[in-house]
Order: structure tokens, then sequence, then C-alpha cells
């Protein structure tokens, strides 16, 4: 066989559904709008906690509950491409890297989720073509999800000036893209149930999980 890289990777982040927990240190204060929550930004190319850390075990995955989830939404910021754009975490493959390896180098960058918060890492048998006008081009996408433990709270990068926590319909409601919104069914479809989902899982080496 001869793999064919991908151009980029997007990375759906999903955890179970949360109600009254407290604010995240470092959150903005006043008040906020109903599932939406400005997050504080990493400076540019400051480190982000999870890179250097040996693919290995993940977080607990009893702390992963059955109940109703939540997908986490980040909105593009000003001076890049696409500006408000609601979106996956996404980012380009390096030369020579692994998609897998590029999805969870992206999520730590995007969002600082690393081991410690990521309770299954999963590829939804999906790869996204599309037209990019500036490139003048086709771009190709492969598409992880990862879930991540209860109340986590993503730390956001430059590239991203918010981000919310929404239902998988109010997802369905808010993402533009076809692609997107097929990556929402697509998790809502498959990974909630763990005999089904145990076939999408891959270890942070990104090779596929024992079942």
């Amino acid at each position: 066989m001869s793999p064919i890289q991908p151009d980029i990777v997007d990375v759906w982040v999903f955890r179970d559904r949360t109600t009254g927990l407290p604010p995240a240190l470092g959150s903005a204060p006043g008040p906020v709008a109903p599932g939406q929550m400005d997050r504080p930004s990493r400076p540019s190319g400051a480190a982000a906690p999870g890179i250097g850390i040996p693919a290995g075990g993940v977080a607990d995955k009893a702390s992963a509950g059955a109940g109703p989830i939540e997908i986490l939404l980040l909105r593009r910021g000003e001076g890049d491409i696409l500006p408000g754009l609601w979106q996956s975490v996404s980012g380009g493959v390096e030369p020579d890297e692994a998609a897998a390896g590029a999805a969870l180098r992206e999520l730590a960058e995007e969002t600082g989720f690393g081991p410690g918060e990521i309770v299954a890492f999963y590829h939804l048998d999906q790869v996204n073509q599309f037209h990019e006008p500036s490139l003048g081009g086709i771009v190709s996408s492969v598409v992880f999800a990862a879930r991540v433990v209860a109340g986590a709270e993503p730390v956001l990068s430059a590239e991203h000036d918010s981000m919310r926590w929404v239902l998988p319909d109010e997802a369905l409601r808010i993402l533009v893209w076809p692609g997107y919104r097929e990556s929402i069914g697509r998790i809502v479809e498959n990974l909630l149930d763990p005999e089904r989902a145990i076939w999408f899982e891959l270890t942070l080496g990104g090779e596929r999980a024992q079942r």
C-alpha cells in the first residue's frame, strides 16, 4: 500500500455534559452568555501542555459516564482565513508526520489538552476533500475525535478568540460546512456506544486500540 498523507487534520473534542461547575481559573470576569465562554489565550509561540509527553496512557476511562455529551466549538480569530467561523481543532500536517500524531499535536497546541485530559482518542473513518480558493486547489482532511474528562476546559491559542461547549443538536445548527455536521453525526452514532466505539478507538501512539 502507498498511504497518502493528508494536508490537514481536524479533531472534534467532546466531554460528558456537566452543570453547575465553577468557572475555570483565569476565565473572563462578569456575566457569560449561556453556552458560551471566552477562554484565556496562550501567547503566540508559548509551549502547549501535553507537547513532549510520551504517548501511552490516557485519563481514567471510569470518569466518562454515559450521559449526554457536549461538543467543543472554537471560533476563528481575526487576521486569519475565515474569521468568525466555528470549527473543531484543525491544522496542517508536517512533512513525514503521521496523521494521528498531527491530530494530537494540534489538539495540545490549540486547547492544551494532553494525555492527562484525554479519556479516549478516535478516528471517525472520515476523510474530507474541499476546494480552497486561496490555494486554488483541493485540500484533504482526516477527521479525529477526542473525549476529554468531564469539566475539562481548553486554553485557547492565538488562532481562536472564543469557545463554546454545546449539545450535538446545537452544534448542527451552528456549524456551516457539511463535513463538520457529518462529523457530529458520526460521534453521536458511533462513539457513545462502547461496543461500537472500540472499533474507532486509537492509542495515543496512533495504533488501533485492542478490543
